[in-house]
């Protein structure tokens, strides 16, 4: 997919996609974190494009949501989604679905629907999902202990370019490699005309190293594992508590992860460990032995009487003899002593194996007090130690390294079914909380639109939209085809009903399940949702009214079908203009085969202007008890409601007077 062929992806934006790992695959596959993930793109942003780019690849003109409260409606579904989440990135990827008239879009998320139902979100998912997030790339590995080298222009900025964590040099002639030896720990050389060259230091000649980064810079892939252990290890732990099945083994990922500390380096390795600690505790080991050592010469003299006679002694003193010659002399044995108890101390104390023999060279044979060490071998066997220590981490690199690096595509895919397990069960949450249903919706279940019914039909549906728990949410059956009048008492419903229409409407072009125990839609192309307006209208803001309901019915072509919801459109001006108002849009409506439902307390005039038959429903309040309407929610099909008025009226008759009784007349007359 060319970036650039994706609506409202320009040059600018283009480059910026370009930046992140494998831009196609997430315009592919709807990957809001990973294209937020390009410089300058936010979130919102990066959903709209992923948006825009399966509309693309849908052919999807989206503009199925053609009003503002329509656009409301499928936002308070998506944050009901986006709640049933546990990560944030699950929640992005939910903004990609979105209601439309593209059958093959519908399609395709119903199936991802069904295979959402089939999950169970268990506890031990759901927690073990709460570490998962999207890999990230470290940006900030750096190694200093080694160089590439080149006389090549050309190959330098190629090295430059393809591994960036180390320093790239130019160099001319033996000489200058021999210089960069004794800087760097390992040159690595791309020229094969310095092959068989013969400097001091770890120098090789490696004409493909930049074919294999990972050799060079095993630290590439350790960085990005190290840096993801976290979600990695929450991802296997979710493969394992959902039983998925793994894009690799998951005991061998998990080995690999131990075997890695969080810096980026190795651990576990014995050997390794003995040599890190050794050149850690070199210089406080040695400060030990030479306690060690003057702690046993200072017993040894105190424990003995050493006598000498006045001729030694004047011969000692002509001969400019200090106390080392006395110790020669008289403490030799205890001077060896003390010197072998030093040295066996610091073999002891660093473990040392191979550089033991010059770790016994760190005490001098002459006899001295108090005794010192000689720094110029101290340092040497730091060096040795600091050698040992630096090439067998780096050979433990390059195992681990290549041992993770065949495993990161494989991760990623662990992680990314992770993710996507989190929004399958979300709709699944969703579904249940809920009580779901997924609804047939036109020719998706291989019917054409017009033999599958038409409008909308909601059996036992309850909107979880309203202010209340669900579960006190009543039910309500309604079926809906062509172009319905409902009305009804006041609170007794009307727009809640409007509201569970759209919401089955806008959920069932999702792709996704309904709140209904049955529902079948006619497939649409366009969501019409007008909210009642407040108050009356002054004459502009009529005439802007007027105007958006003549675009909708003049722009309803023959071949799309749309559907038209409108929530009391009498409140815009005087109630006998508004009948008339209405009952001309209802019969252009009608006309063009649009599905429409008003709510209107204007049902009965409006019909009787009208100059085609408008059916008429009505929710229907059964009764007054204490005060409190009693009222049938589902609408009743044919029936014009009674209103509040009229059913007050009606119980004060049956006790009351004629006056009662009279009033009540003029509602049936």
């Amino acid at each position: 997919m060319e970036l650039e062929s994706v609506p409202g992806v320009g040059a600018k934006t283009a480059d910026a996609l370009s930046q992140i790992d494998d831009a196609e695959r997430a315009l592919q596959e709807g990957d809001v974190a990973a294209l937020a993930r390009a410089p300058g793109i936010s979130d919102g942003r990066a959903a709209r494009i992923a948006r825009a780019a399966i509309r693309e690849r849908h052919d999807d003109p989206g503009d199925f949501l053609a009003t503002s409260r329509t656009r409301e409606i499928y936002q308070e579904a998506l944050s009901l989604l986006e709640t049933r989440t546990v990560t944030d990135d699950a929640a992005a990827r939910l903004e990609t679905l979105y209601p439309s008239a593209a059958e093959s879009r519908i399609r395709e998320v119903r199936e991802f629907t069904e295979e959402a139902l089939k999950r169970d979100p268990g506890p031990d998912v759901l927690d073990a999902l709460e570490g998962v997030k999207p890999l990230s790339t470290p940006s900030d590995v750096r190694v200093r202990d080694r160089c590439l080298a080149t006389s090549d222009a050309e190959r330098y900025a190629q090295a430059k370019e393809a591994i960036p964590e180390v320093s790239v040099e130019v160099v001319d002639d033996t000489r200058q490699v021999a210089e960069l030896a004794r800087s760097y720990a390992t040159v690595i050389v791309l020229d094969e005309q310095f092959a068989g060259v013969d400097v001091e230091g770890d120098v090789r000649v490696e004409p493909d190293a930049l074919d294999n980064p990972a050799e060079v810079v095993p630290e590439r892939a350790l960085a990005f594992f190290a840096a993801n252990r976290q979600p990695l290890q929450a991802a296997v732990a979710v493969h394992r508590a959902a039983d998925l099945d793994p894009a690799c083994d998951l005991d061998t990922l998990e080995d690999a992860l131990e075997k890695l500390a969080a810096d980026g380096t190795p651990r576990g390795d014995d050997e390794l460990d003995r040599l890190v600690t050794a050149v850690d505790d070199l210089d406080a080991a040695v400060a030990t032995a030479e306690s060690v050592a003057n702690d046993h010469l200072r017993e040894a003299i105190e424990e003995r009487d050493v006598t000498i006679e006045g001729t030694d002694l004047l011969s000692l003193v002509e001969r400019g003899a200090g106390v080392d010659s006395l110790l020669s002399r008289e403490l030799a044995d205890e001077y060896d002593a003390a010197i072998e108890a030093a040295r066996e101390h610091l073999i002891d104390a660093l473990r040392l194996e191979d550089t033991e023999a010059i770790a016994r060279r760190t005490f001098p044979e002459e006899p001295t007090y108090p005794v010192e060490h000689t720094e110029e071998v101290v340092s040497r066997l730091r060096e040795e130690l600091t050698t040992a220590r630096d090439r067998r981490a780096t050979r433990l690199k390059r195992d681990l390294a290549s041992d993770l690096a065949d495993l990161r595509e494989d991760a990623a895919s662990l992680v990314d079914a992770a993710l996507e397990l989190d929004m399958e069960l979300a709709v699944a949450r969703f579904a249940a909380d809920f009580d779901c249903t997924l609804p047939g919706v036109g020719s998706i279940e291989g019917a054409d639109d017009r033999a599958a019914g038409e409008g909308v039909a909601i059996e036992g549906g309850r909107s979880p939209l309203l202010d209340v728990s669900f579960a006190e949410v009543e039910p309500i059956d309604y079926h809906v085809d062509g172009v319905a009048l409902l009305s009804g008492v006041n609170s007794g419903g009307k727009t809640s009903t409007l509201d569970l229409i759209a919401l089955v409407v806008v959920l069932a072009h999702m792709g996704l399940p309904v709140p209904a125990d049955a529902a079948r839609v006619q497939r649409i192309d366009e969501c019409h949702y007008y909210a009642k307006t407040q108050g009356t209208l002054d004459a502009g803001a009529f005439e802007a009214t007027i105007r958006d309901f003549g675009d909708l019915v003049t722009g309803v072509a023959a071949d799309r079908e749309t559907l038209v919801l409108v929530d009391e459109l009498e409140s815009i001006t005087e109630p006998g203009a508004s009948a008339n108002i209405i009952a001309g849009i209802l019969e252009a409506l009608h006309e063009r085969g649009a599905t429409a439902v008003f709510v209107s307390h204007l049902a009965g005039e409006i019909r009787d202007v009208s100059s085609v038959g408008l059916a008429v429903d009505g929710i229907e309040a059964v009764g007054l008890e204490d005060g409190e309407l009693i009222v049938d929610r589902s609408p009743v099909k044919g029936k014009l409601a009674r209103s509040t008025p009229e059913l007050i009226v009606e119980k004060l008759a049956e006790d009351g007077d004629g006056f009662y009784h009279r009033l009540l007349e003029k509602f049936e007359s």
